[in-house]
């Protein structure tokens, strides 16, 4: 039973990893855009750097 558990706790957590790389990839190109405004900009490198901890965090719970 706790083997079917661990691994559906793995494929949860390689989702979510997965869902953060790619949030914190948009956010990435918004921040590098220079068309929006230096607050989108901003906060879109703040949400980045917070998308890129929370990936991190996913991956060492795998």
């Amino acid at each position: 039973m706790d083997a079917v558990k661990n691994a559906a706790n793995s494929a949860s957590e390689t989702v979510q990893q997965g869902i953060s790389g790619t949030s914190k990839e948009a956010n990435k190109s918004v921040a590098k855009d220079s068309n929006a405004s230096v607050g989108d900009r901003a906060t879109a490198a703040k949400d980045a750097a917070s998308d890129k901890a929370s990936e991190s965090k996913h991956d060492l719970k795998k």
